[in-house]
């Protein structure tokens, strides 16, 4: 899997093609930092930004943010509270799942998300 830096570099490089907003210095305008800061996070320089800088960058780039969030070594602020509620619950969940194929989560996911309960 690709770093962080790499991933959002790639993803605004892409869409630069068709589109000349996508230019280093227009897409840190709209996230609200500095162009440099943004061509070290694409160079994997330094810390990755916080949550809020992460997810204004998703949102721009148009990806997925908690795929951002997960490449950054972060887990979402929503996600964090879900988890605080019921740590052992949450945590054995996520263990058993972790060996399980992309297929079986799904099915998880969707028999909890449409289920009678």
């Amino acid at each position: 899997m690709a770093t962080l830096g790499e991933f959002i570099r790639r993803r605004r490089e892409k869409l630069r093609e068709s589109d000349r907003q996508y230019s280093l210095r227009q897409v840190s305008e709209r996230v609200g930092i500095e162009p440099s800061y943004l061509s070290k996070v694409e160079r994997d320089i330094g810390s990755p930004p916080s949550e809020e800088t992460l997810i204004r960058i998703a949102q721009d780039l148009e990806l997925d943010v908690d795929v951002v969030l997960a490449l950054a070594g972060k887990v979402s602020s929503d996600l964090q509270e879900v988890i605080r509620r019921r740590p052992e619950l949450f945590g054995q969940f996520l263990r058993d799942l972790k060996d399980l194929p992309d297929h079986a989560v799904l099915r998880l996911v969707r028999e909890v998300r449409d289920g009678d309960w």
